[in-house]
């Protein structure tokens, strides 16, 4: 009896690997992780460097008003910053852009009509990116070459696409996520930064969220703090700029 059983569930293991013969083994079955992409050099989540310097970073602008609050705030505390602007914005407020240059700060592409990337096609990836930098060439006549993704998505297609278009992927470090798009309250903002500052952080806040004011109102009690703690405000390409060899990559899927 007990033959009979053995026998029975090896048969249906073989059938079942014959029927499935890549499903364990196939590498587009597994899912590609931090470590990966990290490794490789496609996508930055944050810098390795000694230096006390952090990067904060705003998507989904530009706006009218909030943009421009926040660029007067980074003015008072000496700080520099990078846009992931939205190409349809862009289009609709180039003079900001322009003034976001002009004060130094650094422009990145984040998407022309900010869809989800979660299960875009190629071709829709391919247009977003070059809308966009075209959007921004002729409000500015520069070429962006950092790219953040809607959402913070990625997959091998996103980032080949980000890859062909000439562009460095920038997300921004795991603890360095304020959330502000929700509206949390000021305070929350104020200490997701302050309490988890490192050296080489990349910060994701937001330059437009609809009818809140939260985001330029904690940047006003985060700069003076930081920078009294001796850290500097840099663009993401001066982050990169003083980058060195971590003694480790972090092994970690997300």
């Amino acid at each position: 009896m007990l033959k009979n059983k053995l026998g029975a569930v090896l048969a249906l293991a073989l059938t079942t690997s014959l029927l499935c013969p890549y499903t364990e083994a196939s590498p587009h079955a597994l899912v590609k992780g931090r470590s990966y992409y990290e490794e490789r050099g496609d996508i930055v989540w944050e810098v390795p460097t000694h230096e006390k310097f952090v990067a904060f970073t705003f998507d989904d602008g530009p706006d009218d008003r909030q943009t421009l609050e926040i660029l007067d705030i980074l003015d008072q505390n000496q700080a520099k910053a990078t846009f992931f602007v939205v190409g349809d914005r862009v289009k609709r407020f180039p003079e900001i852009v322009q003034l976001e240059l002009a004060k130094g700060h650094e422009i990145g592409n984040h998407s022309f009509h900010h869809p989800s990337f979660h299960n875009i096609t190629t071709s829709s990836i391919m247009s977003e990116l070059s809308q966009t930098q075209q959007a921004v060439i002729e409000a500015t006549g520069q070429r962006p070459v950092l790219f953040r993704p809607p959402g913070g998505h990625y997959n091998e297609k996103i980032v080949e696409a980000t890859k062909n278009n000439g562009l460095q992927m920038i997300l921004w470090s795991w603890h360095q996520d304020t959330l502000d798009w929700t509206s949390p309250g000021v305070y929350k903002i104020v200490r997701k930064v302050v309490n988890n500052a490192r050296n080489g952080d990349i910060i994701l806040m937001h330059d437009y969220v609809h009818n809140s004011k939260q985001t330029a109102q904690a940047l006003k009690i985060i700069l003076p703090e930081l920078k009294s703690r001796g850290y500097s405000f840099v663009t993401v390409s001066e982050l990169l700029s003083h980058k060195v060899t971590p003694d480790h990559h972090i092994k970690a899927n997300h």
